[in-house]
């Protein structure tokens, strides 16, 4: 078996910039392969488990190394030729050289080593990991826009990877074909405006649609645009099928330009016969086919039946919400972002259920009453931020009172762990399931589920 070092580099003390061999254990939260020379972690970015790789010293810290593979000189079985021409540079994917089939279970192990040593848990059962598309999935997006003379114009593009440089995209294998295919066409219209300098970002969503899929673009603005910039960017909508929306001052005052009224953004849950609608920049899921199925695992792990009373956390626009009030009695759901809110109230009418109501709350309040009142509900489910749902799993009772089952939908594993250790080892749940779901392909973001059960004689 090759060393991680040889001999010689062994008893010399290396330097940034410095080259040495390494054998790969295992990918880190970022996708980034982790070795160990002279019992030193070292974070070797494009490296993947099982490979043994020369790398190039990076960055030395006092606990750990970073570098970057020169040359994999032992490849793994999972290692596959990256689809983009810019992977490695643009920030978007992280995972584009592992096998899709190898990515969830990776992301699988991130979720178990986090549970396990930060939250001291383990599951009694791992759930079938949700799968889906593994590219053009990603129907909400970002976009950075920046003129650089230097670079040839106008860049359209996400950031690169660890860097506030703009990668020019002239195609996305992650984003929706309905916005990919947009990409060339919108840089030539941003070069085309008064202000190429003053248009940052541009927010994209994808709805369903009856023939074609619904597509959204929300141009960030600092300086006004002038009346020949407005009439260009009716023009592209037009000409593309594609809402135009302009953003110019506060983040949540988009006005929209063409059409004018704007029709409402909207997807599909087939399964329970829902139509929800949104705004364009409305937080949605990004993966559509992932989303479907995530709902209907919440509400086979949580069973809701008529008599129970539902607290959904998070709630936005009605994801869970709604779905569970076609099961359950009766179900609140909580949100901070009061649009959200209102978003959430018009689905329910829309789709014409009446056992639910919504509130704008703040769920990360640590003093004072629970932002549900005195209320005592059978189930839960939370879907926080990356933040986590510390401050709420707070207010649950230790009488015993709390509800029998909580589903945490999690987009951040270190923080379910952490809110994971409280529910386990202080309010006395047991921690009966977990499971990865790969929401973002080609990406090292690991999405998760677990189900905190209260036995009935607690």
């Amino acid at each position: 078996m090759m060393q991680s070092q040889s001999p010689k580099s062994a008893t010399v003390t290396t330097k940034k910039g410095d080259t040495a061999v390494a054998r790969v254990e295992s990918l880190n939260h970022d996708g980034i392969g982790v070795a160990h020379v002279d019992g030193k972690a070292v974070f070797i970015d494009g490296a993947l488990p099982g490979e043994t790789v020369r790398f190039r010293y990076h960055d030395k810290k006092r606990r750990y190394d970073t570098g970057g593979v020169l040359e994999v000189l032992a490849a793994s079985p999972d290692r596959v030729v990256p689809r983009c021409p810019v992977f490695g540079v643009c920030g978007g994917c992280s995972l584009q050289h592992l096998a899709s089939a190898a990515q969830l279970p990776a992301k699988q192990q991130v979720l178990r080593d986090d549970l396990e040593r930060i939250g001291k848990v383990e599951p009694e059962r791992w759930l079938e990991p949700l799968t889906g598309p593994a590219w053009g999935y990603r129907r909400r997006a970002r976009l950075g826009a920046r003129l650089v003379e230097k670079k040839g114009g106008v860049l359209v593009g996400f950031r690169e990877k660890r860097k506030s440089y703009i990668t020019p995209l002239q195609s996305c294998e992650v984003l929706h074909p309905r916005v990919a295919a947009l990409l060339p066409a919108l840089r030539d219209l941003i070069a085309s405006l008064s202000c190429p300098n003053r248009v940052p970002q541009i927010e994209v969503a994808v709805g369903d649609g009856a023939e074609e899929p619904q597509a959204a673009l929300v141009f960030r603005h600092l300086e006004p645009f002038t009346d020949a910039d407005r009439a260009a960017l009716r023009a592209f909508g037009a000409t593309h099928s594609v809402q135009i929306h302009l953003q110019g001052g506060a983040p949540d005052a988009i006005e929209p330009l063409w059409p004018q009224p704007a029709p409402p953004l909207s997807y599909r849950l087939p399964d329970h016969d829902l139509t929800l609608r949104f705004q364009p920049t409305d937080f949605i899921q990004v993966n559509g086919e992932i989303n479907r199925r995530l709902v209907n695992r919440a509400l086979e792990l949580l069973a809701p039946a008529p008599e129970d009373r539902v607290l959904d956390l998070f709630c936005g626009i009605g994801n869970f919400t709604l779905p569970l009030a076609r099961r359950a009695g009766r179900v609140l759901g909580l949100e901070a972002d009061a649009g959200l809110v209102a978003r959430a109230w018009d689905n329910a009418r829309l789709n014409g259920i009446g056992n639910v109501e919504f509130g704008a709350a703040d769920l990360y309040a640590e003093e004072g009453a629970a932002p549900w009142g005195g209320e005592r509900f059978t189930l839960w489910l939370l879907d926080p931020p990356r933040t986590g749902a510390m401050e709420a799993v707070k207010h649950l009772p230790d009488d015993g009172g709390g509800p029998r089952r909580i589903l945490y939908v999690s987009c951040n594993p270190a923080t379910l762990a952490r809110d994971s250790e409280l529910l386990v080892h202080v309010k006395g749940y047991r921690l009966e399931a977990a499971g990865a779901l790969d929401m973002f392909p080609q990406t090292s973001h690991v999405e998760a589920l677990a189900l905190f059960v209260r036995d009935a004689r607690a």
